[in-house]
């Protein structure tokens, strides 16, 4: 009889945010009375599909003890590194004791509050038969342009079949593995968990996601953050 593969989160969440502005990270802003982390958690926690969370904190992060989240059951704590691969590498490490092979490892990014639970649903439904896995994504509708070098338009790049990746990104917990230890043993640049599978020759399926999976990045996301969350709690 055969054993129900796991599905393990992982929120990263040890980045300073420099870009965000400010003394506080971007995965602690304030969101309509809560921190962004809290917000991301809530989504995964309220998964029944979801079967714990492992969360990649700073060294030394003393707000993470502040969140109700932090005395969840279903939540596990690590360190995290300077760089996203670099704590998801940390985080895959630190469940090895309960996590096999198989399991499936969900990826998701601190400083993106407003996925829709609906969304994640749908992507653990898209992938959980996929031999890759894959990722939300949402096709580039903007006219693209390729700069000069100083500040000029030199041409309109094709925007046809590029997507923007976004997470959480899904993929089997042996294979996510040994694709970051590859890229990172060989210092290849790993700009999400997708590029690392992608490096050793594997198509991810992309799953449309909605536009409204934004990140943090600069101070003016905040307030469309607010304006997301404060919709998304209307009846």
């Amino acid at each position: 009889m055969s054993v129900r593969a796991r599905r393990w989160a992982v929120v990263v969440a040890a980045g300073r945010g420099e870009r965000f502005g400010g003394s506080t990270p971007k995965q602690y802003t304030p969101l309509l009375g809560r921190p962004a982390l809290s917000w991301s958690l809530g989504t995964l926690l309220s998964a029944g599909a979801v079967d714990a969370v492992m969360v990649a904190l700073a060294p030394g992060d003393r707000r993470w003890k502040r969140l109700a989240e932090s005395r969840n059951p279903r939540v596990r704590t690590c360190v995290g590194g300077d760089r996203r691969e670099a704590s998801v590498a940390n985080a895959l490490a630190a469940l090895k004791p309960a996590a096999s092979d198989v399991d499936w490892v969900i990826v998701h990014y601190a400083a993106r509050p407003c996925l829709r639970q609906g969304d994640l649903a749908m992507l653990i439904a898209a992938v959980r038969n996929d031999p890759v896995g894959g990722l939300l994504a949402v096709p580039v509708a903007d006219t693209l342009k390729a700069d000069d070098g100083r500040g000029r338009s030199l041409r309109t790049a094709d925007r046809s079949g590029l997507w923007r990746a976004l997470t959480p990104q899904m993929f089997r917990y042996g294979l996510l593995r040994r694709a970051l230890s590859m890229c990172m043993e060989r210092e290849r640049v790993v700009t999400d968990e997708a590029s690392a599978i992608e490096a050793m020759g594997l198509k991810p399926r992309l799953v449309q996601d909605h536009a409204d999976n934004i990140k943090l990045t600069t101070p003016a996301d905040h307030g469309l953050a607010e304006a997301i969350l404060r919709a998304g709690r209307q009846p």
